[in-house]
């Protein structure tokens, strides 16, 4: 192995086990997955069907995520992806689960003007799912709150919990 692959392999890893992100896919892997309307509507409970493929908005305070505090990962219930590692998940009071950061690269976001003012809101990146919108009142370190509808998550447990 040249010097110079060495650093690069060397560097790369060293990212990833200080990220915590090592065992995720990076966004130009995560494989996009388009499924036609009834597809979606097979795969998905009638909730998840209307957050996910129209932008509903689930009742606050209703999902079981909201109180989820083990160790693990909150992914995409559509398509599997990760998207928050709990140790980013935090009580904003609003009655949604709420998360100050996401798993680089699986999300992306667009403008919201529906409600008649300036919103952003968020998409998984793998299967292109509603999720829900990204404010400017979070915690630090990122000062962001990702406000997301339970019903368009799961939670998998980590090995520790």
């Amino acid at each position: 192995m040249h010097r110079r692959q060495f650093l690069k392999l060397s560097g790369l890893a060293a990212l990833a086990a200080f990220s915590g992100l090592g065992k995720f896919a990076l966004a130009d892997d995560i494989g996009k997955l388009n499924l036609s309307d009834d597809e979606w509507k097979k795969r998905l409970s009638p909730e998840a069907y209307g957050v996910l493929r129209h932008e509903d908005t689930e009742r606050p305070f209703t999902s079981p995520l909201l109180n989820e505090h083990r160790d693990g990962i909150f992914a995409c219930i559509a398509c599997d992806l990760p998207l928050f590692p709990s140790k980013y998940k935090f009580d904003s009071g609003t009655g949604w689960p709420s998360f100050f950061d996401t798993i680089p690269g699986h999300i992306e976001t667009k403008a919201d003007h529906a409600l008649l003012m300036a919103r952003t809101e968020y998409h998984c990146a793998r299967c292109g799912g509603h999720h829900g919108h990204v404010f400017n009142d979070g915690p630090q370190p990122t000062g962001l709150r990702y406000c997301n509808n339970g019903v368009a998550l799961k939670f998998i447990p980590s090995d520790k919990s």
